[in-house]
Parts: C-alpha cells; structure tokens; sequence
C-alpha cells in the first residue's frame, strides 16, 4: 500500500504489464479476429441472417472463447481455438440434427408461433410465449397497423421476428385499436350502441348501453370502440 499512487498512470493503464504488451494484445486481437471470421464463414449465412436461439449460443460461445485471450497475457491462443473448434462443431451437429425431422428443428430452431388470425388474437399461443401486449403492440405498428382487423394472419418466427399478412382493403374488419391513444380509452362501461373490440382478445362484438358486458371468448370485461379503417401504406 505504500506504493500506491493516485497518479500512477502506468498502473492505470497497464497494470503490472510492461508497455510492450500492448503490441502483443494487437496481435492476438488481429489472430482472433480472423478465427471469428473463418468460424462464423464455416457456419453458413443464416447465422449472420438471423438470430435463432441455437446462433445466440454459437455467438456467445465465440465471444466469450475470443475475449480473454485477446488481453490476457496468461491465457493462450491454442486453448481459445480449441474452444472455437468444439463450438463450431456442435452448432453444425445440432443444425444438421435440425434438419432430419420437424420435432428436432422445432426444439433446436425454435417454432413459428400464430399470434393473430382473422383479425383476433390467439390467446392460447400468446399466453405461452409470455410476449407482453405493450410489446406486441409495437411491433405492430412498426409494421403500419392501426387495428387487428386490418390483419388476417401474424406469425412469431424463430428468430423472433413477426410475420404479417394483410387484408385486402375491401376486406379489412371491424378490429382493436393498437394506437395508444384509442386503447387507452378502454372500459367496462358501454356508453353507447356500437361495434366494440374486448382489450384482452380483440372479439369484436355489437353491443348496447350497459355497466358491464363479458367477452363471450376469453371471459374478460374491458371493452374499446372498434376500428374499420384501411392501412395506408
């Protein structure tokens, strides 16, 4: 402790290395630059294409393989290529065991999940991925979505993507508000006769001035003015 000084810039910024390392570190970082390049070029372009659960594994495991031999001087390049190799090894085991059967894909890959169809939600399947309603909302205006019933199908991919499909615009339905400025008017309180969507599902139903209506799909009590307009592209 008698040695330590606040300004000890050298302590600061190198530690106990010597100034020379830092030639050394610029090395091992160029040496595992390439291995990430030519490990990620061996695993094919969907990996860079697309985030499945099996290619944030790959990327982590790689990452954290690449990492501490890049700056520690105590650790080797051998051990990290050898972790690189058994990485990239079993990312190619478990995508070629995707590929022999829709089960295995499905467990590995992940499954395409129905979240909307015919302008309403399927609640069963939402209510398995645990995909918050505000965070699914987003998501659908971030495509140009107004309301559900401007949608006839949407589909959660694997990688965690949404896949829309649109109604013709002579087709588009009566559908829940996802503009939080319509949404947050809703109520357990009918104040007039009209088409209104349930919060919860989004079933539209034609419903008369009441205190309290129940959705006759999911059981749920809040209501808001259902929408018909057409998307605008």
């Amino acid at each position: 402790m008698n040695d330590y000084e606040l300004t000890d810039w050298h302590r600061i910024l190198l530690g106990e290395l010597p100034g020379q390392f830092l030639l050394e570190v610029g090395v091992r970082t160029l040496i595992m630059f390439v291995v990430i390049f030519i490990s990620l070029r061996a695993t094919g372009k969907t990996t860079v294409r697309q985030l499945t659960i099996v290619n944030l594994v790959l990327i982590v495991g790689l990452g954290s393989a690449a990492g501490d031999p890049m700056f520690y001087h105590d650790v080797g390049i051998l051990p990290a290529l050898l972790v690189f190799g058994v990485v990239v090894f079993a990312f190619r085991a478990l995508t070629r065991w995707a590929a022999t059967s829709t089960k295995a894909s499905d467990w590995v890959q992940g499954k395409t999940i129905l979240l909307i169809e015919d302008g309403q939600f399927a609640i069963n399947e939402l209510k398995k991925e645990q995909l918050g309603q505000d965070e699914f909302f987003m998501e659908l205006r971030e495509g140009g979505i107004e309301h559900l019933g401007q949608v006839r199908r949407a589909y959660l991919e694997s990688s965690g993507d949404v896949s829309l499909f649109f109604y013709e615009d002579d087709q588009v339905k009566s559908g829940l508000p996802i503009l939080p400025e319509l949404f947050n008017k809703k109520s357990v309180q009918i104040s007039k006769a009209g088409l209104y969507a349930c919060s919860f599902c989004g079933q539209v139903e034609n419903l008369q001035p009441q205190e309290s209506v129940i959705c006759p799909h999911c059981q749920h009590k809040e209501w808001v003015p259902a929408l018909k307009t057409r998307r605008v592209t």
